[in-house]
């Protein structure tokens, strides 16, 4: 399978710069890749130039990630439905009218606040460990994050903060992994670098708190799936204790005609396995875009 140059650009939104990569004709169908926690557009470095032949791949970093600006919380809201918005803006500036989405983590809850907004412009859905229904919540990696919702005060905050320390960040990268000697110590590393800038404590503390605005929103977006019937893709860690398989599986309650692969590792499924993925989604937008 041919590679393919990927650029590093910035596009400057509300006046924040969000670093995106891109590859692929510019006249081609676009795919939106959109990075979980604690990663960025770093975490799409082997799968965009397995699609780029063929599809115009584009993914950015969201604000408070990766290479994107990282302004103070006094002077934006770490929100989900903040970062949606600037992603919605994003997309428009980019004059993408429409495009397949990939969700991971963290761009679950963002990318289905598109959909719900702009439900014509989404041709289809691929989701790796881009949860969407309760089924999903790993019970025991949750449990602080639920305490943390609920109430939030500096005993709460304290087993959250060890999520994204550098022991966390790559035990969410090597738990469930067959053999950890595939996955790149680049990538935690990467990671925890940027997580260790100034102010990033409280900009994660911030997103964590705000996590149950997601969960909120489950509703409408299973009515979203239900109404639209958009195709949908689950490529999944099924090892994965944070968004565990039964998360996948339950797609097709509401979209029985949901494809779903469960794969032999964790949570961040494309650091051992972006061959695989990249060849399932080859022909799953083959046969729906």
């Amino acid at each position: 399978m041919p590679t393919h140059q990927v650029h590093h650009r910035t596009l400057t939104v509300r006046g924040l710069d969000v670093h995106y990569r891109e590859a692929g004709p510019a006249d081609a169908p676009v795919l939106l890749l959109l990075h979980g926690f604690p990663s960025s557009s770093h975490m799409f470095r082997d799968l965009i130039p397995l699609l780029a032949d063929r599809y115009r791949v584009i993914a950015p970093d969201h604000i408070g990630f990766g290479r994107s600006a990282t302004p103070d919380p006094s002077a934006f809201p770490y929100t989900f439905d903040e970062l949606a918005s600037v992603t919605d803006e994003f997309t428009q500036l980019l004059g993408l009218e429409r495009y397949a989405l990939y969700i991971q983590d963290y761009g679950a809850p963002i990318g289905l606040r598109l959909a719900l907004a702009h439900p014509g412009r989404v041709t289809a859905i691929v989701t790796q460990n881009g949860n969407a229904y309760e089924e999903g919540l790993g019970a025991e990696a949750w449990a602080p994050v639920l305490a943390l919702i609920e109430k939030r005060t500096p005993e709460t905050e304290a087993p959250v903060r060890e999520i994204y320390s550098p022991d966390g960040i790559k035990w969410q990268y090597l738990h469930g992994v067959q053999d950890p000697t595939l996955v790149s110590p680049d990538a935690y590393e990467h990671d925890t670098a940027r997580i260790a800038r100034p102010g990033q404590a409280e900009i994660q503390l911030d997103l964590i708190s705000d996590y149950g605005a997601n969960f909120a929103l489950y509703p409408a977006f299973h009515a979203y799936f239900r109404e639209s019937r958009v195709p949908l893709l689950a490529v999944w860690g099924a090892h994965d204790e944070i968004f565990v398989p039964e998360g996948a599986l339950a797609f097709r309650r509401d979209l029985p005609e949901a494809e779903i692969h469960l794969l032999p590792t964790g949570h961040f499924a494309l650091e051992t396995h972006a061959d695989q993925i990249a060849g399932l989604m080859r022909e799953f937008l083959g046969r729906n875009l």
